[in-house]
């Protein structure tokens, strides 16, 4: 039997979290089509991967690249990691369906720009991204701060029953179009102001398509505990599955009480649906404006529109040199984005190691100095907190990133080395594996990742992008 591609003597690492074995791995087409010894087959390319690791392709379920899927379709700071698959339209905020007219609120303008694109429907963006497909495959959450821009009148209000009534219509359409759940993020000025019961009726919407509710919570620091209620309440009253995003206990005030939200979280879990993911770093990051920079020990400006110099450099420095506090320092680098350090290792690595947590980047393709999770993310966890810090094991550590994630979000054929299973395929070097970018050097792929290939086709090979776009759209 001949086969298009054999990656021979691998660590095959299945994405079951069991343990690794010594084999090969064969694909034809977009398609994996044996595991195993494969002594007796043929490959029209074949690979050693003698001292590497074969996994599926890594699924990272928080990006916010809705729009970088078209603006830089080559995916370099995904693929780099080893990443296969995102899913966008996070924190309520989603590309499609917009019809507001601009300036658009923030974070949608930080998001998607100035004369950001329009589709009147979610399924007119599926139909571009099927037409003009990025590297990766892409799903994509259909986001209520979106919805509530479109319909909503006063945004400092709960939507009234009748734009209710419009949000749940256009929900429910983009649903049935290929949206794979619905997001939001009543911690952001478009949807704060958005009822328990606004989510509540939201949720319902998703619930009855069997989809999530993905949620940026209301708050993630002082008040995290009551936002952690609010979310187990709606999917409770919703009936609905609901997905904890980017979980973390915010401020030097909240450090230590991710012991608390993880025991509401598995208590929650033997009664309900309840899944999370996190980061694997203290920084966050959103737009400067958003008051984490009162919580945080340090501040780095991302990107600032006036001030494009300042990119990089602590906002300390820049409010000092201004001779001006920090907030009136804010104010003059709007529209700006930042990086906060708000979080405590030791809560970043509770969450971790949580056996329900998955791994998400909270990403954003593009820009001069943002977060080093943009670029490394996923070899962070693999070699920081799986190999040297000894969280878990690597195989876990792929769990994490692969089938868990897989499962949650119903991505189907994808997530394990399986025959018949999609050909989302990642080569790399347990020993060496590990992030390279940095808060002062973010923009610096990893080491260890030796080749990546999505639905069959190279992606990532030898240290560059190799410009194919074999993506599938996700729904």
């Amino acid at each position: 039997m001949k086969v298009d591609i054999i990656f021979r003597n691998a660590d095959i690492i299945d994405g079951t979290g069991g343990p690794r074995r010594r084999g090969d791995v064969a694909i034809t087409d977009d398609r994996i089509t044996a595991v195993g010894d494969l002594s007796e087959m043929e490959g029209g390319r074949e690979e050693d991967c003698s001292g590497l690791a074969v996994a599926p392709g890594f699924i990272d379920p928080h990006v916010h690249n809705d729009l970088a899927v078209f603006t830089h379709p080559d995916m370099a700071s995904v693929v780099s990691q080893g990443v296969t698959t995102i899913i966008n339209g996070n924190c309520g905020f989603s590309l499609a369906p917009l019809t507001a007219p601009d300036p658009l609120p923030q974070p949608l303008r930080m998001l998607f720009g100035i004369n950001a694109p329009r589709f009147g429907s979610f399924g007119e963006y599926c139909d571009r991204l099927r037409a003009e497909p990025p590297a990766v495959n892409a799903g994509c959450l259909i986001g209520h701060g979106t919805l509530r821009v479109n319909e909503v009148a006063d945004l400092e209000r709960p939507a009234d029953e009748g734009e209710l009534r419009a949000m749940s219509r256009a929900l429910d359409k983009a649903l049935g179009q290929g949206g794979i759940g619905l997001s939001t993020g009543p911690f952001y000025a478009p949807a704060r102001a958005s009822s328990t019961h606004e989510l509540t009726e939201m949720a319902r919407v998703a619930q009855r398509h069997a989809k999530l509710y993905v949620t940026h919570m209301r708050d993630e620091g002082d008040r995290v505990v009551e936002a952690l209620e609010e979310t187990l309440e709606i999917g409770r009253t919703a009936c609905c599955g609901v997905h904890i995003s980017h979980h973390k206990c915010a401020g030097v005030a909240n450090f230590g009480v991710s012991e608390r939200t993880l025991a509401i979280i598995n208590a929650a879990m033997k009664h309900q649906d309840v899944g999370l993911d996190t980061t694997p770093w203290t920084a966050s990051s959103t737009i400067l404006n958003s008051g984490r920079h009162r919580q945080a020990q340090r501040v780095i400006v991302a990107e600032s529109e006036p001030f494009p110099e300042h990119a990089g450099r602590d906002l300390a420095d820049v409010a000092r040199e201004w001779g001006v506090n920090l907030d009136e320092a804010v104010e003059r680098l709007l529209p700006a984005t930042g990086i906060f350090f708000i979080m405590d290792e030791q809560d970043v690595q509770r969450i971790l190691r949580f056996e329900h947590t998955m791994i998400c980047s909270d990403g954003i393709a593009g820009g001069t100095h943002p977060h080093p999770r943009v670029w490394g993310t996923f070899p962070r966890v693999l070699g920081h907190y799986a190999r040297d810090v000894g969280l878990f094991s690597l195989e876990e550590g792929v769990r994490r990133m692969t089938s868990l994630t897989a499962d949650r979000f119903g991505l189907k054929e994808r997530g394990r080395l399986r025959v018949g299973n999609f050909a989302d395929i990642v080569v790399f070097d347990p020993a060496t594996i590990h992030e390279r970018a940095t808060y002062d050097t973010p923009v610096r792929p990893a080491e260890g990742i030796v080749s990546v290939y999505v639905n069959g086709t190279a992606v990532w090979k030898d240290g560059q992008v190799s410009n194919s776009r074999p993506g599938h759209v996700l729904a």
